[in-house]
């Protein structure tokens, strides 16, 4: 009796502790399209930024694992522009998605503003379509604000509960957002506003679409960084963004029929069809970083690509059903400016013969010996200094005489040496004729 019971009491734990679990899971879960873009990945990734087009570069590369959009349901990821409007010392940084032809969603907005003290304020809004109302991420300051949230009572210091896990809070405050490389770029006088010149089938040379991950595969990657994202991050109540109604909202924000109605019709209801792929993710990210301890920064340049070939088979489990991708979106056109980018100046694998077919480079230039020194040339011998040379035409030779001729030699005693001048010839004729 005392055996059943135990044996009772084990299976209710068990039951629990997996009831447990999967409301832990279920508060990272939306069941909105926005799920499919962590903005606290987002938001670590625009902190450790240097550039505007940098940021969007990255946030739209496959190795970066952030982006996971697919809001026209075509099975392809889509692709994110960055825009940024400003006003005064206010930047409104919009994360846009081309769902059609015609129709823009924007996804998320960071509202980024300054005061006179170089103090900066900035949050990451998901837009309402995608993530909810006031779906709102900003940095953990350090501010009498943070009093508002629910201390836990079991942990002391910086530590605390966040959605089921206890983390290690790291603090910051307005001045060190300040000193972000992207924000102090943007305050810079020659800073330029970036406008993506990127929209529908018109896309970089650099990126290709690719099939979407299930959500609890997209889940299980990110969830290692859980104690990251909520030890740096947090969510927030209120826009501090004042402006936020009158200056983004009402005049800038761009809203797709497309995405309600996929959103009304249950069409996104298709990524969480697959709870088996969320250890899959898990493992993807353990077999990235397993060769570093220390987690690489969020810029495409600094983390390790992902080596496809070890890791395509799974892979291939994780995409959403549907055909293979193709290499790019259907109508996909590259502009003409940037055709040809990323080529390089000399052709690859071009090696050129040192000699002409069929000719002996040794027969017809002799190597010369630099060691040998130069014949000395007797100045006595010729007038220019040019000695007797024997030029080679095949097997033939032929001899080229010095272009002087030999001084006669000077009369001694009335005697010649050698030869006889042309005054000797004829002082000779005079004396037989007489």
């Amino acid at each position: 009796m005392i055996s059943i019971k135990l044996f009772t009491g084990f299976i209710l734990m068990i039951f629990l502790e997996s009831i447990a679990s999967a409301q832990g899971i279920n508060k990272e879960k939306l069941d909105m399209p926005g799920d499919n873009l962590n903005l606290y990945a987002v938001m670590k990734l625009f902190q450790e930024s240097e550039t505007l087009e940098g940021f969007e570069r990255s946030l739209n590369a496959e190795e970066s694992t952030i982006n996971n959009l697919d809001l026209n349901g075509d099975n392809r990821v889509d692709y994110i522009k960055v825009v940024d409007y400003v006003d005064g010392n206010d930047h409104t940084i919009v994360l846009q998605d081309a769902v059609t032809e015609n129709e823009n969603q924007d996804v998320a907005v960071f509202t980024v503003q300054r005061d006179a003290n170089n103090q900066v304020q900035i949050q990451l809004i998901g837009d309402e379509e995608l993530y909810g109302k006031d779906y709102i991420i900003e940095p953990n300051y350090a501010d009498d604000a943070s009093s508002l949230e629910t201390p836990n009572p079991g942990y002391t210091g910086n530590t605390k509960a966040v959605r089921g896990e206890n983390v290690v809070v790291t603090r910051t405050t307005y001045v060190e957002v300040a000193s972000w490389p992207l924000i102090t770029y943007m305050f810079m006088p020659s800073y330029v506003a970036w406008h993506s010149p990127w929209y529908w089938g018109y896309y970089p040379a650099y990126w290709h679409p690719w099939t979407p991950f299930y959500w609890d595969y997209y889940y299980g990657y990110h969830s290692h960084w859980n104690q990251y994202y909520y030890g740096h991050y947090r969510p927030w109540h209120y826009y501090r963004y004042t402006h936020w109604n009158d200056h983004y909202y009402t005049h800038k924000r761009s809203y797709s029929n497309t995405v309600h109605q996929h959103r009304e019709t249950g069409a996104y209801r298709n990524t969480y069809s697959r709870p088996d792929q969320r250890k899959a993710g898990s493992e993807a990210y353990n077999r990235r970083y397993s060769e570093n301890n220390n987690r690489p920064s969020g810029r495409t340049g600094n983390i390790e690509r992902v080596n496809r070939q070890g890791s395509r088979k799974d892979v291939n489990q994780s995409p959403r059903q549907g055909e293979n991708k193709p290499a790019v979106r259907q109508g996909t056109k590259i502009p003409s400016d940037r055709q040809g980018v990323g080529k390089p100046g000399t052709r690859q694998d071009v090696k050129r013969s040192e000699t002409r077919p069929g000719v002996n480079k040794s027969e017809t230039k002799p190597t010369m010996n630099r060691s040998e020194p130069r014949p000395r040339v007797n100045k006595s011998d010729t007038k220019t200094g040019v000695n007797k040379s024997t030029r080679h035409s095949g097997n033939k030779s032929s001899v080229i005489k010095s272009e002087n001729r030999k001084q006669a030699p000077r009369q001694v005693s009335g005697k010649q040496t050698s030869g006889s001048t042309k005054s000797g010839n004829s002082a000779d004729k005079k004396s037989k004729r007489k």
